[in-house]
């Protein structure tokens, strides 16, 4: 029996890739045509056969880099919208990187209808891939048998039916963790399990279980658990040991990142100074109040610092000295051009000036304010933790939460940053930025009237009879 599940599983895998390499060929194969018809005769030293291939083999490899860096390829998860948004953005910038290389080459402006058409060729190629792929896999590997196992989250059907992967997961029952470790029986011929938020004790036990039985093990950890994540492997005493520190990064990475800052946020500054400029005449004859708004900050140990950003709400949005989370779109305190420089982050872009003084970081955990921070913390003592780093103005949760994620879950996400800093790591969110920028569901405020307390208690999920029911801990 487990040779066929293992056999199944190789299949499946092995046609997926396959499906992702034919999706990587297509669209740069759109590129070789247009370089070979197009481009590769007017550079200056036109190339022999080999230099062409060279081409297309960067473009291969920085498309692939880049679509994987957006999960591009995942059929068995994304919506189709999902991929084809991170496919045409990944074809965009490498064919945007491309572009940069052939006016090396040329030694002149290179003509953009060309880089333009090709693109929108590969617009096309991706839907066209996407939908064929998306129709082919659904019908092919039909929804895995799915249970959940709870103790302190939200409910995960819900989850599952509002990001629509119930075409990947039929939810067929749940239970308590505790009822699961009594009677694992309970998950006799169940394919895949999802542990929300359960104690490490009985998910050890579970996991265990599933592994044994080969059932998928889809876990939500808990804030230790994340912790351990960046836990350094010893052997002492001829034993298996796991060391964890507070965060202390290496020197060079410590350099290299405020090299890195100081250089982008000078480029950032430069290149991004006609839209401030546009933007600051903009919020001034609105209503003439102030184009910049400074906001107490928390930084790195819970140092205090004034960030800067251009004003999007009126001069007295809190006039009452109550410090509150925005509603989104719908908060009224939000004016017209502040709507509108909020949507695309262009609010954020003083705090370039922000980095370059070294107050922040290009990637890094979102800094909170104070006021916020101190009423996180009477529910949720350990997030003063983020402050082990020095904040950001992009970072983990940033890229993979929303505007209105729950502190216990922007937490989560800031802990994962801080237990394994990285260079790597930092490119790879920054270009992740770059997905989220357009992505309305990335700004979501959190619910009117809601304090900012509120917006951060997690829920329970409790099993009540036939029915799963919330409540607020």
């Amino acid at each position: 029996m487990e040779c066929i599940q293992t056999e199944k599983h190789f299949v499946h895998d092995l046609k997926l890739k396959i499906l992702k390499l034919l999706n990587v060929i297509l669209i740069t194969a759109a590129f070789a045509l247009v370089w070979h018809f197009f481009i590769k005769d007017k550079v200056v030293s036109p190339y022999f056969a080999k230099g062409n291939w060279l081409i297309y083999f960067i473009y291969f490899i920085l498309y692939d880099l880049i679509g994987r860096n957006y999960n591009a390829f995942l059929v068995s998860y994304n919506r189709i919208s999902e991929m084809v948004y991170s496919q045409s953005l990944a074809a965009f910038i490498t064919g945007f990187i491309l572009y940069i290389i052939t006016w090396l080459l040329e030694k002149h402006l290179p003509n953009i209808p060309v880089f333009l058409l090709v693109f929108s060729v590969q617009i096309l190629l991706s839907t066209a891939w996407s939908l064929l792929v998306h129709r082919w896999y659904f019908r092919t590997f039909p929804p895995k048998r799915t249970f959940i196992i709870w103790d302190m989250r939200k409910g995960m059907t819900d989850l599952i039916n509002e990001y629509g992967m119930t075409q990947k997961f039929q939810v067929v029952g749940n239970c308590h963790s505790s009822e699961c470790v009594a009677h694992p029986e309970i998950l006799e011929n169940i394919e895949a399990v999802f542990l929300t938020g359960v104690h490490s004790h009985d998910r050890n036990v579970i996991i265990k279980y599933c592994v044994e039985h080969d059932i998928s093990a889809f876990v939500i950890p808990r804030i230790g658990d994340v912790m351990m994540s960046g836990a350094k492997k010893m052997h002492l005493f001829h034993l298996p040991i796991l060391k964890l520190d507070r965060y202390h990064p290496t020197p060079e990475y410590l350099f290299f990142k405020r090299l890195f800052d100081i250089i982008f946020a000078i480029i950032g500054l430069t290149i991004t100074s006609p839209i401030m400029l546009g933007v600051a005449v903009g919020i001034k004859k609105y209503d003439g109040g102030p184009v910049f708004y400074r906001q107490c900050r928390l930084t790195q140990n819970g140092r205090k610092f004034y960030v800067l950003k251009f004003r999007s709400m009126r001069v007295d949005a809190e006039k009452d000295g109550v410090a509150r989370l925005s509603t989104g779109d719908a908060d009224p305190r939000i004016t017209p051009i502040g709507r509108k420089i909020r949507k695309v982050r262009i609010d954020e872009l003083p705090q370039f000036i922000n980095i370059l003084k070294g107050d922040m970081s290009f990637v890094g955990p979102r800094p909170e304010r104070p006021e916020i921070a101190a009423e996180y913390e009477k529910e949720l003592p350990e997030f003063r933790l983020r402050l082990q780093a020095k904040c950001g103005l992009t970072g983990y949760a940033q890229v993979y939460g929303k505007y209105n994620t729950t502190p216990y879950d922007k937490l989560q996400m800031d802990l994962m940053y801080i237990a394994n800093p990285s260079i790597i790591e930092d490119l790879r969110i920054i270009f992740a930025t770059i997905k989220i920028l357009f992505m309305k569901e990335s700004t979501e405020g959190v619910a009117e009237g809601q304090t900012t307390a509120e917006a951060g208690k997690p829920e329970i999920e409790e099993n009540v009879g036939q029915e799963s029911v919330r409540k607020t801990v």
